[in-house]
């Protein structure tokens, strides 16, 4: 038995294979071919086909009627696309807006920046500028001197390092001299000058270092395109300080 099914593989491989390979096209028998001429023979109505040239397969060739037409209103002139240049009409109408109005102020000043800040701005409209008033407290000092020279003025610099006492230079108008302390009050200098003392410091006293002043700002609250032009004229009256956006 199996030797006989051997034999009938072995002719059903070979009845294949000469059926695949057309050898039984004679008796009507193999697969259908895809080769000329059983393929034109299944082509569907090839009268219709139409060959066309790259002439007649261009855009341009195509029929007026093809084209559709553009709304007239939906074209846009080369003025308004966009990313188009703009005319030099729209560029000085830009120019000529009016700026808006900007708060500045410049300070502080003392008394005499102040008075000559006032004659600087006699000529503008009232309201378009003003002067503000800030007291400055003033400054005492725990203050040791006036010494007849520097060689007492080392020797003093000496004992205080001894004491592990701080000490500064005082200001010209105090020289030669030590300053051991500023204070914004009479009060606290005075409980400074007593925790001194207890320190072992002997020979200093209290002075007014500055005395109370009057500090001024100067406002301009509505720069406009008016004004914009005097900017430059008030420069030297300004002593120098900036006209910086109103805080």
């Amino acid at each position: 038995m199996l030797r006989l099914a051997v034999i009938l593989l072995l002719l059903a491989n070979a009845g294949y294979y000469a059926w695949s390979a057309g050898l039984l096209q004679g008796w009507g028998l193999g697969p259908v071919s895809d080769a000329e001429p059983q393929r034109l023979g299944q082509q569907v109505e090839p009268q219709k086909l139409r060959l066309l040239t790259p002439q007649t397969a261009s855009p341009a060739a195509a029929p007026a009627s093809a084209v559709p037409a553009r709304p007239a209103s939906t074209a846009s002139s080369p003025a308004s696309a966009p990313g188009a240049p703009a005319s030099g009409a729209s560029i000085a109408a830009a120019a000529a807006a009016p700026q808006p109005a900007l708060c500045l102020q410049a300070g502080t000043f003392d008394a005499r920046q102040a008075d000559a800040l006032r004659a600087s701005l006699a000529a503008w409209a009232p309201g378009s500028w003003h002067l503000e008033e800030t007291t400055v407290a003033g400054r005492w000092m725990v203050y040791m001197g006036r010494f007849p020279d520097e060689e007492i003025v080392a020797r003093k610099r000496g004992e205080l390092r001894a004491l592990k006492i701080d000490y500064d230079r005082p200001g010209p108008a105090l020289e030669p001299g030590l300053s051991l302390g500023r204070f914004s009050s009479e009060e606290a200098a005075q409980r400074g000058l007593a925790q001194l003392a207890s320190q072992g410091v002997r020979t200093a006293r209290v002075v007014q270092e500055r005395p109370d002043a009057t500090a001024y700002t100067l406002r301009l609250p509505a720069v406009d395109d008016a004004l914009r032009p005097r900017l430059e004229a008030l420069q030297p009256a300004l002593s120098g300080k900036a006209l910086r956006p109103c805080a």
